[in-house]
């Protein structure tokens, strides 16, 4: 917004525009403020609750320009946030009154076959990176909504349909670079800088802009066998029980999610049951196809399903499988979690009696299956912190109408705070709700680490540039 001298307005003062002008001179991207016709589009992120007005957004070409947009932002005291896909749910990708540093055009990806690894540069999102490396028949562990981006998934963790083969993004993250809060630009690898690449596994965003990513890649596809079987409400409860049952020695090779939603309007489920409460098992077996097939039987055997579309599926729509489920800028999403210590009796009693008294039928519970390779590190391996829980809850409100926002972030909050006494304490901070109690959650999810990430946040970054994610304080 314009001062009396036509500069731009950040969070405590206006800019002098030739400052302004200077950097955009700099850049070989685009700086976007809010008079351009385009400001409104470029702001915009995935969650449509999100509604935040930043002063600049530097749409940077590559590390030169995230070189640049850090050296300015630091010289003259404005706020920052990052963007690589804008898929945060809390909205930590834009800031107001501040600049956001884009990487979204930053789109760069190298695959090495041979040596089994993919470089990408951080506006790269999920479903461009699978492009890639399926061509050469591999992949690497992500998320499992394609749009989300490659940076903002692996800083958090990262869980996927690969979780329990191969571990999460972050598992297998080789190196990164970093501009870091003086304008620097580091590699983070095991022989240079480890501390901070111990910090990116899992650690979040707070320590610098990664740039690029080298990620190990795996043999996976071109098709995997994929299970999806629905149940109905009424035996929500037995279904359950056999889930985790099942779950307990289901091999590394499956990753699986059991999930309380509302039954979609769509053919292949009954039309009795629609709009109704279901619980759906949704998994995928990332080994060869037969063995899939036999291996997710006793799943799809469970109980009397109302539905069973089970079949081989190339990688690729496997990954794409939820995308149409949360389109962006349209539905408006809150997620929270918790790790569960167990499915217990009285978990699946509360989970069930929750999902019956959801405000949206677009909400769902989601119980993710751990274990496999995910909790093989040690709990001060990686940043991420403690893997020891047998499940995951993820708490998705999810809804269309700006009216419904008072009922819906009530349901979310009254599921994270009902599953409380039978979780870990901690959570999944790609699941963030929207920070509240941010001090309490950081430290929650990241333990005893939480020590050594506040050192080397007084390391990379002592006067806290970056701090629109978990913000983490420096010693």
């Amino acid at each position: 917004m314009a001062g009396d001298r036509g500069g731009v307005r950040v969070a405590t003062r206006t800019l002098d525009d030739e400052a302004v002008r200077d950097f955009e001179s700099r850049l070989r991207g685009r700086l976007v403020r809010p008079s351009d016709a385009d400001y409104d589009r470029v702001r915009a992120v995935w969650n449509g609750m999100i509604d935040k007005r930043p002063a600049l957004v530097a749409r940077c070409a590559g590390t030169a320009d995230v070189i640049e947009a850090v050296r300015f932002a630091r010289s003259e005291g404005v706020p920052v946030a990052v963007r690589g896909g804008g898929h945060n749910v809390a909205g930590g990708a834009v800031c107001d009154d501040g600049l956001v540093i884009d990487l979204s055009p930053m789109k760069g990806v190298r695959v090495d076959p041979d040596a089994r690894t993919v470089w990408a540069q951080g506006g790269v999102t999920i479903g461009e990176l699978d492009r890639e490396t399926q061509a050469f028949g591999l992949a690497v562990p992500m998320g499992v909504v394609t749009e989300t981006g490659v940076a903002g998934l692996t800083l958090g963790g990262g869980l996927g349909w690969l979780r329990r083969a191969y571990g999460a993004s972050c598992d297998n993250l080789l190196s990164a670079d970093v501009v870091t809060a003086d304008g620097r630009l580091v590699t983070a690898d095991a022989t240079h800088e480890p501390d901070l690449l111990w910090a990116l596994k899992g650690g979040g965003g707070d320590f610098g802009v990664v740039t690029a990513f080298d990620f190990r890649a795996h043999p996976v596809g071109p098709e995997v066998y994929f299970a999806l079987v629905v149940h109905p409400g009424a035996r929500a409860r037995e279904a359950l029980q056999d889930f985790r049952e099942w779950a307990a020695t289901a091999p590394d090779e499956i990753s699986a999610f059991a999930i309380l939603w509302h039954a979609p309007e769509i053919d292949e489920i009954p039309p009795e049951y629609h709009g109704t409460p279901i619980v759906v098992f949704v998994a995928m077996h990332c080994g060869p196809l037969a063995r899939g097939e036999v291996e997710l039987r006793p799943l799809r055997e469970i109980g009397l399903p109302i539905a069973d579309l089970s079949q081989p599926t190339p990688y690729l729509e496997a990954q794409r499988f939820f995308d149409e489920d949360y389109p962006p800028h349209v539905m408006r999403y809150y997620w929270k979690s918790r790790y569960l210590t167990g499915l217990s009796d009285e978990v699946i009693d509360v989970l069930v009696e929750l999902n019956e008294a959801s405000p949206s039928p677009h909400s769902t519970l989601d119980v993710w299956q751990l274990g496999g390779a995910f909790a093989r590190p040690g709990a001060t391996e990686t940043a991420f912190g403690d893997r020891s829980a047998p499940f995951l809850l993820g708490i998705e409100s999810n809804w269309e109408n700006p009216a419904d926002d008072e009922a819906c972030l009530a349901w979310g909050r009254r599921a994270y705070t009902a599953l409380e006494p039978f979780s870990t304490g901690g959570g999944y901070l790609n699941f963030p709700g929207m920070y509240e109690e941010r001090d309490r959650m950081v430290r929650d999810a990241f333990g005893p680490n939480l020590t050594r990430l506040a050192e080397l946040k007084r390391r990379y970054d002592p006067d806290g540039l970056f701090r629109h994610t978990h913000g983490i304080r420096p010693v």
